[in-house]
């Protein structure tokens, strides 16, 4: 079977990620591995290019590849467009466009780089938690929305939290699904004491829970578990939770690693299509210096070997060849510490394609 794979550079620091990352499938591509590569613009390259963050000329391609391979959108040139033209539209209109309702973000600490988390290194050595966010739906996506001026004649904001049965029903199996090949534990976040939205999500997450008889299902209010994340990060396994909870709990999550350099993340849609993307940002002030750290994008590109190529294999060589890697000693700039190999993006890449 041919991997068709849609590249997206996009902004920033994205173009020298992505290369880094092609660098490893071209690895595999080389031993036989059957894959196709399509560059298109996202984000502010795309408007750029065609005034738009998400054009046709790159849905056409993103619709027809198997795959999505993204760097990062965003910089800020485009902070004054209109809102509908900003690159992180770009982002949101892909994700809506391919049905990616599946957010899984990976939040794992490498034993290597313990001491680069600002927490103790007994709360977070041996990290290694799932988080999975529902992505399409939510308050980011709930009609109404906007600002207008009340009856009283004060001007307001006003966006609308809101979540179907099947919405909650297909995130729910997700997270089980992937409870079930980890260790069957599931902490499903919601705020149901105070939103009946989440209230609702609760009961449909405890029914599904009847299908998955082996996974141990908890709650927590998602106050709680902001808490938990910092006190105790160890006690999750996977969790799962809605669109504006998921968002903000994965960006803490992502920071006891030490460095969102090293975090990737993937969207999936009902078929296992994907988007697959580093979940740090676009990193203007370093973007064409060769300093980003590409190892979030390595790893998203062993998540999509994963998910969507069901290749496990192959996304556990390129895991183990960046353990190697770092327990070699190289780091770049935002996982330095004193004693290490400091290395720049491309001789990042250098050594994870010589670990292969």
């Amino acid at each position: 079977m041919t991997m068709n794979i849609a590249v997206l550079p996009g902004d920033g620091i994205g173009p020298e990620i992505i290369k880094q990352a092609l660098r490893v499938l071209d690895v595999l591509k080389n031993e036989g591995m059957d894959m196709t590569f399509t560059d298109a613009p996202l984000g502010g390259q795309a408007y750029d290019q065609y005034g738009h963050p998400y054009p046709e000329f790159t849905q056409k391609i993103c619709r027809a590849a198997d795959a999505v391979l993204l760097g990062a959108v965003g910089g800020p040139q485009y902070d004054n467009l209109d809102r509908p033209l900003r690159p992180e539209r770009g982002l949101l209109g892909i994700r809506k466009d391919l049905g990616l309702f599946a957010n899984l973000r990976p939040a794992v600490l490498y034993p290597e780089l313990a001491n680069a988390s600002t927490l103790k290194p007994e709360v977070v050595a041996g990290l290694d938690i799932m988080i999975v966010r529902e992505l399409t739906g939510d308050v980011y996506f709930g009609q109404p929305r906007g600002m207008r001026v009340n009856e009283e004649g004060e001007r307001e904001g006003f966006n609308t939290m809101i979540y179907k049965e099947s919405e909650v029903r297909r995130i729910a199996h997700v997270a089980f699904g992937i409870a079930m090949k980890r260790g069957k534990k599931l902490c499903s976040v919601d705020k149901a004491n105070v939103l009946e939205t989440t209230e609702f999500w609760k009961e449909i997450v405890i029914d599904v829970a009847k299908e998955y008889p082996e996974v141990e299902l908890s709650h927590m209010y998602v106050d709680n578990a902001a808490m938990q994340l910092i006190r105790n990060p160890k006690q999750f396994d996977v969790m799962v939770t809605g669109n504006i909870f998921g968002d903000i709990l994965s960006d803490e999550a992502s920071m006891l690693t030490g460095s969102i350099g090293m975090l990737a993340s993937a969207s999936l849609n009902e078929t296992k299509k994907g988007l697959y993307e580093p979940s740090h940002g676009s990193a203007p002030d370093i973007a064409g210096k060769n300093l980003a750290n590409p190892i979030a994008t390595v790893l998203s590109v062993a998540m999509m070997l994963r998910y969507t190529f069901d290749n496990e294999a192959a996304a556990v060589r390129i895991e183990n060849a960046i353990k190697k890697v770092l327990a070699a000693g190289y780091r770049t700039g935002d996982i330095y510490e004193e004693g290490m190999k400091r290395v720049s993006c491309s001789e990042m890449g250098d050594q994870i394609v010589a670990a292969l």
